[in-house]
């Protein structure tokens, strides 16, 4: 059975933000005392891992022998979803497809159907033009991706499903998917978010194995989708649980002369750093916005990946401190708070001192895009209210403070009378 470890600590009190921020130090995470008692979730049914492994082998051995076994003497793959990223991991996957014999040539993408101004459907201009008019306009994804909005009929011959669609839209796919998929499929997630459920977070790749029964690697990274679409050089890291010639199939799918990819072996770690980044991106729009300058961005960089590392290895314990230093930690925290939707946004937040609504922002900056910042950082806050940890994460708690207007943006720097009683060990805070 696969298991995690979700640790409790003290209380809920008040938090204080930046000021005490950069004092507060959560090096200790990794030798939390005994009086924190750990409570251990399952997010999969016992025998589901066996089985699992039992798939992947299977395709490991077709792949690496040239193919599926029987009428079907190539993998196929299909990729769910087609926004901004999802179109470039479609034209990365495509341009790989071509060149590697073990793969069928055809890329199916799944499109959720719109009627565009011209009054056309998204799905047909794609394939008459071979470009993503709406989310990635300009960029030719390869004459072998063929949009398809039906999402059973895309995905019913795939061996492997590529998921990426903002990460609140994945249950509801899954659902979907329950007995529509191959039974040796596999999996891999770009999906940065995660699932917060009574019994505590699920993370989208657990999401994917436990409706449908497969193995799910993670790609993360610092990509912004806009430049590895031009062919801007950039780095991702796949994660995986135990089956590295499954990895190796994905590195073989996503890795061209511009993107270069490896793979470690930490799913969580991974999955999470993709996640908790985009939190703090919004701190470092924040910033931005208040004209703060670089030195507070940084600091709020160094406290944000602090806090991100902390609350990895509190949920997940077998989460590695290596994987901080893959593309998917600290080069996709860096790229992030330097760029990006969420970065961007926080920044108009702040300028418009929080009287714009983040629902509005992103209507009019992100042309049908998802924010995924204010969504996580909203799951992130209650898994924290949750477990009493509100006082150890005083950054993750104040974003979310600032994005339901709870707290000025300016909130982000400033320093609360009120200091914790606590410290990560269970005793007296530490000042540094």
């Amino acid at each position: 059975m696969l298991t995690t470890t979700c640790l409790f600590s003290p209380p809920d009190r008040h938090f204080s933000p930046l000021f005490f921020l950069l004092r507060f130090s959560l090096s200790s995470i990794p030798f939390l005392s005994s009086s924190i008692s750990p409570i251990t979730y399952s997010f999969m049914a016992p025998s589901l891992e066996d089985n699992i492994n039992t798939k992947s082998n299977s395709i490991a051995a077709a792949v690496a022998g040239g193919g599926i076994i029987g009428a079907e003497m190539t993998t196929r793959v299909t990729v769910v979803g087609s926004g901004n990223w999802g179109s470039v991991a479609a034209k990365l996957i495509a341009s790989n497809t071509l060149k590697l014999n073990s793969f069928h040539d055809e890329v199916i993408m799944w499109v959720f159907e719109e009627i565009l101004p011209t009054g056309e459907n998204l799905s047909q201009v794609i394939n008459r033009t071979n470009e993503n008019v709406k989310y990635l306009p300009g960029i030719k994804l390869g004459k072998n991706v063929v949009a398809n909005p039906d999402l059973e009929s895309a995905v019913k011959d795939a061996n492997l499903l590529v998921f990426v669609t903002p990460h609140q839209f994945m249950e509801g796919i899954c659902k979907r998917l329950v007995g529509k998929i191959k039974a040796d499929a596999e999996a891999i997630s770009l999906i940065k978010g995660m699932e917060v459920k009574r019994e505590g977070p699920c993370m989208i790749s657990s999401l994917i194995s436990e409706q449908l029964g497969i193995n799910c690697c993670v790609l993360m990274g610092a990509n912004i989708a806009n430049e590895i679409a031009v062919e801007k050089f950039s780095e991702a890291t796949v994660g995986y649980r135990k089956n590295k010639e499954i990895a190796d199939i994905w590195v073989q799918l996503f890795n061209t002369s511009y993107f270069a990819v490896t793979a470690v072996q930490d799913v969580e770690g991974v999955e999470l750093c993709g996640t908790l980044k985009n939190v703090v991106a919004l701190a470092a729009g924040f910033v931005d916005g208040l004209e703060m300058g670089n030195n507070t961005k940084a600091a709020i960089m160094r406290v944000g990946l602090r806090e991100m590392k902390a609350l990895s290895k509190l949920l997940f314990p077998s989460v590695k401190d290596s994987t901080f230093f893959e593309s998917c930690g600290i080069a996709d925290v860096i790229t992030t708070c330097l760029g990006g939707r969420n970065r961007k946004c926080a920044e108009a937040f702040a300028r418009n001192g929080g009287k714009r609504s983040f629902d509005e922002l992103e209507a009019e900056m992100l042309q049908g895009q998802k924010l995924q910042g204010v969504s996580t950082a909203k799951e992130v806050y209650e898994v924290l209210k949750h477990r009493g940890w509100l006082e150890l994460f005083p950054l993750f708690s104040t974003v979310h403070e600032i994005c339901t207007s709870r707290l000025p943006p300016t909130a982000i720097v400033e320093y609360s009378e009120h200091t914790p009683k606590y410290s990560l060990v269970g005793g007296p805070a530490q000042f540094f």
